[in-house]
């Protein structure tokens, strides 16, 4: 297989300028990078929604630094040639920027990420601002916040009024004033979606926000039906039905143990006949 070129923040600019898609998967270990990477995504996505589709929690607000930093250690040893974005969780940034700054600083010495994700607008600008002067790569991500769940009062469409389309478009500039190098939309209106990233020179990537961002981003299991009644929605689209294959065989092999077809005489190891006399004799 040839060597893949890496992919960098200026690559991903230029790519936006010259109306180059960006494939964003958002994936959480070893395997599911790799394969990622092989398929050929430009950027990988750690994203603390891990908290809910391999933790089992209901929301992203338990998801640690120290589980954010194990995961991404492992996607970046499955892909180590794809831009590897980590996501920064619950309440590490909000604080002091020096909090901000070793928050941040662990997820790229510790988790070995080419970048970090903040959520938030305006109000975050600092906290980007302080990251991108130390040489950390921030992406933005506005819209639906899953990490202001709570406040937000749930998953609801973004940007559906004149006075949420004027912060989100405030809170996209401020984003990339303060050095952002990319910044995700979640379930923002397609419409504002597109205007937002007209008014942008760095790159927009969508997820349930249209067809005119710069890029899109799906998750792992969303995008492969990897999981166990996974609920549809309405913005992913589902290219496999990897979930009912792996339910179909594990039943299978339950089945066959059960009924004493597994192991069979071919999965198993016998030792040679004159070993076998010797410790057994006519037992053998």
């Amino acid at each position: 297989m040839q060597a893949k070129k890496p992919v960098t923040t200026s690559k991903l600019k230029k790519m936006k300028q010259d109306g180059t898609p960006i494939a964003v998967m958002t994936a959480y270990d070893y395997p599911s990078a790799m394969l990622s990477e092989e398929a050929g995504v430009d950027v990988i996505l750690v994203g603390d929604s891990l908290g809910n589709v391999v933790l089992g929690y209901d929301s992203t607000i338990p998801v640690t630094m120290d589980d954010m930093v194990y995961h991404s250690r492992s996607v970046v040893r499955g892909a180590p040639s794809t831009f590897v974005v980590t996501d920064l969780p619950f309440m590490t940034y909000h604080g002091s920027l020096d909090l901000t700054l070793r928050n941040a600083a662990r997820i790229m010495q510790e988790g070995l990420a080419k970048a970090v994700k903040m959520e938030g607008g305006r109000e975050i600008s600092a906290a980007v601002e302080a990251c991108t002067q130390a040489g950390i790569p921030v992406m933005g991500h506005i819209g639906l916040t899953p990490q202001s769940i709570h406040q937000i009062g749930g998953f609801k469409i973004q940007g559906k009024n004149s006075e949420q389309a004027r912060k989100l478009v405030d809170a996209a500039k401020a984003l990339e004033q303060a050095g952002a190098f990319a910044v995700v939309l979640e379930l923002v209106t397609e419409q504002l979606a597109a205007h937002i990233s007209e008014e942008l020179s760095i790159p927009t990537i969508g997820i349930g926000a249209g067809a005119h961002c710069d890029g899109q981003v799906l998750v792992f299991h969303d995008a492969l039906g990897y999981g166990s009644q996974i609920a549809p929605k309405r913005f992913v689209k589902a290219y496999a039905d990897i979930g009912t294959q792996v339910r179909s065989g594990i039943k299978q092999y339950v089945d066959e143990v059960k009924g004493r077809a597994f192991p069979a005489p071919e999965h198993s190891f016998r030792m040679e006949e004159e070993m076998a006399d010797f410790l057994y004799g006519s037992k053998k």
